[in-house]
C-alpha cells in the first residue's frame, strides 16, 4: 500500500447527515410567557436535562439528553433559521 493510500484510509471523510447534529448547539424552547400571564412550560429545561439525564427537544426537532458544552459548537443551521424567522436575535458563531 502506498503512503497516499494509507492517508486516504486514515483521513475521516466529512459528511453531513443525521449524525452531524451532535456537532451543533441546538436551541431549546423551554416555554413562554403570554402577555400579562404566568410562564407556560413546554418541556424539560436544558439544565433539568443535564442534571436528571432527561431528553430535551430542539427547535429543529432533535431530541437528546444534553451533556456537552454548547459554547464549543456552532448553532444548528435549522434551529437558527427557525429562530430568525420568528424575529429572534442570535449570537454570531
Amino acid at each position: 500500500m502506498t503512503q497516499i493510500d494509507s492517508e486516504l484510509l486514515t483521513t475521516p471523510e466529512t459528511r453531513l447527515d443525521d449524525g452531524d447534529h451532535e456537532r451543533f448547539t441546538h436551541i431549546v424552547l423551554e416555554g413562554y410567557t403570554p402577555k400579562n400571564q404566568e410562564f407556560v412550560p413546554l418541556g424539560n429545561s436544558v439544565v433539568e436535562g443535564m442534571i436528571n439525564q432527561t431528553p430535551v427537544t430542539a427547535l429543529c426537532g432533535k431530541v437528546w439528553v444534553p451533556g456537552r458544552d454548547p459554547k464549543k459548537y456552532p448553532i444548528c443551521p435549522t434551529c437558527r433559521e427557525i429562530a430568525e424567522s420568528m424575529g429572534w436575535s442570535l449570537p454570531n458563531d
